[in-house]
């Protein structure tokens, strides 16, 4: 018996409490029944049946997923034929959605689709102006990759990218391999890397980046260790491809670390509720947004932002937002934008 203080109850039991019912992968079922949740709240987290039609279970409040496209095919009921998996779970949901227009869907489908690459994941910061919010905001420099890797070395050098550049997987599915992230030092080992991918010029931030997690209106910030600078001297020395596996990861917390204080110093206030409001209202979701802030020198610049379906953040409302961003201030704080999705 799990000693979380969350409890599994059918929810015609607990029909005063917001019944929860969630479709997640294991991983996030172990993160759920052994963090803390709100059910001192009124909250009951119900597991869907994937093997019944999601139309014929409830009655959610709340219908909370972290799955595949191939995990929910019998779930909703949808006719594979040519079709791939992932358009068969986008439309099997958007359908319970219109049958169940009263149950929250966290997050809808068709809502996030947007986030599935490292390209469109940009759009909606681009064209922001939060310059009355003690900061700005801008995009890093990056180059979309999608074949023929022994021409990467001729595209950098037109599109004006400086070394050493950031690789990162094309799709962001939330997938192990999503999350797989290599710094290349030279011309000749960007030829190594595997297409489809972006590249991004990596910037020096003091080797901290910064997590905002937000739920509903409520904005927490923590620390966490990142890619280290990197020195005049490795630029001229280092050669070859490195890998950075799970970079920021919960593991990698500094909020205790002995920082020096320019590097430890969070991003103002001000432009986090700003950045937050504007996802907010942009994305039209209830979504948790991951967003990555560090230190560098020079204007503010989004690298990616995040959309992560986890139960950790609940807010009384239903509503999970999660903020994940990498920024610079004025000064020396440096600050990108993670994005991604829930699914």
């Amino acid at each position: 018996m799990s000693q979380c203080s969350i409890e599994v109850l059918p929810p015609q039991q607990q029909r005063n409490d917001v019944v929860v019912g969630y479709a997640l992968t294991s991983k996030k079922v172990k993160e759920l029944f052994t963090t803390q949740a709100p059910r001192n709240k009124g909250i009951s987290f119900v597991p869907i049946d994937q093997s019944r039609p999601l139309s014929d279970q409830g009655p959610f409040d709340i219908v909370l997923h972290k799955m595949t496209g191939r995990e929910w095919r019998q779930i909703l009921e949808v006719g594979l034929g040519s079709r791939s998996y992932s358009f068969c779970f986008l439309l099997g949901m958007m359908e319970y959605r219109q049958t169940h227009p009263k149950v929250l869907v966290l997050d809808p489908p068709d809502a996030i689709q947007h986030l599935h690459n490292r390209q469109s994941m940009l759009q909606y910061v681009a064209d922001m102006n939060l310059l009355e919010s003690s900061g700005k905001v801008g995009v890093l420099r990056q180059l979309v990759i999608k074949r023929d890797t022994s021409s990467i070395p001729d595209f950098v050098a037109e599109a004006g990218l400086r070394l050493p550049l950031v690789a990162k997987p094309f799709v962001n599915d939330g997938s192990e391999k999503s999350h797989e992230l290599s710094l290349a030092y030279d011309q000749y080992s960007l030829q190594k890397l595997e297409p489809p991918l972006v590249l991004q010029e990596f910037v020096n931030h003091g080797g901290v980046l910064f997590k905002v997690f937000i739920v509903g209106e409520a904005i927490k910030v923590v620390r966490r260790f990142s890619l280290p600078d990197v020195t005049i001297r490795e630029l001229s020395t280092n050669v070859g491809v490195y890998e950075f596996p799970r970079v920021s990861c919960a593991a990698a917390c500094a909020d205790d670390a002995d920082l020096d204080p320019s590097v430890a110093e969070l991003p103002p206030w001000p432009l986090l509720e700003r950045l937050a409001k504007e996802l907010q209202q942009r994305l039209e979701q209830h979504k948790m947004i991951q967003v990555t802030l560090g230190d560098h020198g020079g204007k503010k610049m989004l690298k990616r932002w995040q959309n992560v379906a986890t139960p950790k953040q609940t807010s009384d409302d239903g509503k999970i937002v999660q903020f994940k961003a990498v920024m610079k201030s004025e000064n020396t704080k440096f600050c990108g934008i993670r994005m991604g999705s829930a699914i």
